[in-house]
This record gives C-alpha cells, sequence and structure tokens, in this order.
C-alpha cells in the first residue's frame, strides 16, 4: 500500500515541529550559561555593558546551535515516536497495511531537508555571526590588538609593538615547513598611522616570544639603508595563535571553504583541519537520517511491551557516544593519524548502517 500525501504530511509536520520547539528549548539553555560565562569574564573589564554581552551571547549561539542539530534530530524522533506510540497513532498506521519505511520515509525527508539546510543557509549565516563574536572577544574580553589574513598573494600580520608607540604590518609571500616564512616585508607605522621605517627579511621564524629575521635591510623614512644578518621583533604571538587565528573552521562558510583550502595549501600552510571539517557539513544529511534511524530502534516500540524506559536511555547514551566518537575521529583526522574521508564520514556511515540493520532485525516488512 502506498503511503498517502496526507499522512505523510502529517507525520513531517509533527516531527518538524517537534525539532524546532526541542532544538530552540535546547538553545535557550546554552544561550544562559553562555551569558553567565560571558558576564563573568566581563566584570574583569570596565568598559564592557550588558548589552554588549547578551549581543555577544546572540552572535555565538549558530556556532553551538550547529554542534546540537544532531541531539535536536535524535531526540525530537524519539519524541515523535514515542508520542505517536502512546496515542496509538502508529498501530493503527501498521495495522492500515503500511510498512515502517514507509512511514520513516517523511520523517527522513525532513531530517535529511534540515541537513541540507544547514550546509547551504545556516553554516554561512553562522559563520559571519561567529566570525562578528570573535572579533567582538578579542576586542573587549582577551584585548587583543593583532590581525592575521592570508591571501593568494602571501601571509599578512598586523600586531602591536611591545614597549613602543605603534604596530607593524608583516607581508611573507609564502610558509615553508617547518614554519619558515620566506620573502618578507615589515612596515613600521605609529598610532597616527604615519609610516616610520621598512624591514625587508630574506626569510624569519617564529619562536618564544620573537619573530627572528635572516638576511635584513633595514629603510628608515629617508631610504638610508642598512643591512644586517639578524633582527629580532618582540611578540607575544604562538604558533598556534597564528594557525588558529585563519584557520578557524567556525568562521567559514561552507561555500567558502574550498577555496580558502586552496589557498592554505598554496602557501604552505596544513589545511587538514579545514578538510575534516568540510567533509564533516557534508555527511551531515547522511548522519541526520542515521539520527533518524537510531531513535526508531529504541522508541517505535508496542505499549504493551515493558523497558521503554530504558530503551529511551539507550537511546540517549546512543546520541552522546556517537558525539564523542565523531568529535575523536575527526580529531584523528586533523591531525593526519587517520585519512581525512574516514574521519569525517565513518560516524554518520556506521551509524546509518546499524540503525538500517536494527530496523531491518525487528521489523517485519
Amino acid at each position: 500500500m502506498k503511503i498517502t500525501a496526507t499522512l505523510s504530511r502529517y507525520l513531517a509536520k509533527t516531527y518538524f515541529i517537534n525539532t524546532i520547539l526541542l532544538f530552540m528549548a535546547l538553545l535557550a539553555v546554552i544561550y544562559l550559561f553562555d551569558t553567565v560565562e560571558l558576564i563573568r569574564r566581563a566584570s574583569k573589564q570596565d568598559d564592557v555593558s550588558l548589552i554588549l554581552v547578551l549581543q555577544m551571547g546572540l552572535l555565538k549561539l549558530p556556532e553551538v546551535g550547529q554542534v546540537l542539530f544532531p541531539f535536536a534530530i535524535l531526540f525530537s524522533a524519539m519524541f515523535t515516536f514515542w508520542q505517536l506510540t502512546k496515542r496509538y497513532e502508529l498501530i493503527v498506521v501498521r495495522a492500515s497495511g503500511f510498512s515502517i519505511w514507509q512511514f520513516l520515509t517523511p520523517i527522513i525527508g525532513v531530517a535529511v531537508t534540515i541537513g541540507i539546510l544547514q550546509i547551504a543557509v545556516i553554516n554561512p549565516i553562522g559563520a559571519i555571526l561567529v566570525r562578528k563574536f570573535e572579533q567582538l572577544e578579542s576586542t573587549h574580553l582577551k584585548r587583543q590588538n593583532s590581525q592575521i589574513a592570508i591571501f593568494k598573494e602571501g601571509f599578512w600580520i598586523r600586531q602591536g609593538i611591545e614597549n613602543e608607540q605603534g604596530y607593524i604590518i608583516m607581508h611573507a609571500e609564502r610558509i615553508d615547513k617547518p614554519w619558515i616564512l620566506k620573502k618578507l616585508t615589515i612596515l613600521y607605522f605609529d598610532n597616527s598611522d604615519t609610516f616610520k621605517k621598512r624591514v625587508n627579511a630574506e626569510t624569519a621564524t617564529l619562536e618564544k616570544g620573537k619573530w627572528l629575521f635572516k638576511d635584513v635591510t633595514i629603510y628608515n623614512d629617508k631610504q638610508n639603508a642598512t643591512r644586517e644578518k639578524y633582527y629580532i621583533l618582540p611578540t607575544y604571538l604562538t604558533i598556534e595563535d597564528v594557525e588558529n587565528s585563519f584557520s578557524s573552521p567556525e568562521t567559514m562558510s561552507f561555500w567558502q571553504l574550498p577555496g580558502h583550502i586552496r589557498i592554505l595549501e598554496e602557501t604552505g600552510f596544513d589545511a587538514s583541519r579545514l578538510r575534516v571539517h568540510y567533509h564533516h557539513l557534508l555527511a551531515q544529511p547522511l548522519m541526520f537520517a542515521a539520527m533518524v534511524l537510531l531513535a526508531a530502534t529504541v522508541s517505535m516500540r508496542p505499549p504493551r511491551l515493558r523497558g521503554g524506559a530504558a530503551l529511551f536511555g539507550i537511546g540517549i547514551f546512543i546520541g552522546f557516544f556517537v558525539f564523542f566518537i565523531s568529535s575523536f575521529l575527526q580529531a584523528l583526522g586533523a591531525s593526519q593519524q587517520i585519512p581525512i574521508i574516514l574521519a569525517a564520514w565513518a560516524p554518520a556511515l556506521i551509524c546509518f548502517l546499524l540503525g538500517l540493520s536494527v530496523m531491518i532485525n525487528l521489523e517485519d516488512g
């Protein structure tokens, strides 16, 4: 028997509403805790207002929301199946001759659609908001005045000068491993943006508390050149700070990731972390479909059967287990200990096949 359009719309609408309500409830709880933490951090600064803190909390929500999506998909599916079973609607549908796969199709379709929307729409919007949050955090909470960017033309850094009034803008044409900058130009400015001097260097390395330049030519404002073998510039930056500042996956739109990965690799940086994140986003629709199947295996039981609470607890455990396994494999992929494709796609594929196999064994058609 073919499932009717009316029944499909009813199932899809019920599941979609439950997903939205649960997702909003989870976001509200997370927003409360994040805001309290931001208030605690802002209390150390005199010029950070409560309005700014509340705004920063809202800007951070998209990043947290994308982490919560698989949980919302799983828990809302479990609640929907439990709700339909408790009201005997599922039993009536099964007694009418519909198979469990026909019943699951509209719900899985909603989950996959949400996954596609997350990739195509929510992620790009969230990246813009998270980038704004990190800028406000750096300015008002961390009090950092360094800015780092990377383009096809090379690598750029703007940082303040320790124990001096002013800042520098540094450009390197490329970076060789292990973290050696090539063909550098360093421009010195005072706080009124007046040019002071220029320094050219063949290579530079970032060591603890300093930039070490080699084969240096220094030009003052009168264009008098002096040559030195070494030149030291104090800095509070570390290699981790530099890499994290321009390779944070959360601040990059899904549509921008391929181009940024290519630029990073052309300039000598390791883009494994971004590649893992890119493939992880591509796997989200499959992961969401797997969450629905896993929810069905533990919550679509007849009311007369005992152990419903235990099965529901198992479902919650499955959700957190999948989350930690996914995070662990992504960390291994980012550190190049396992292939990137395996790290990003294995959790979704394993969950999908597990849910599919359990449903085939439990159901009769």
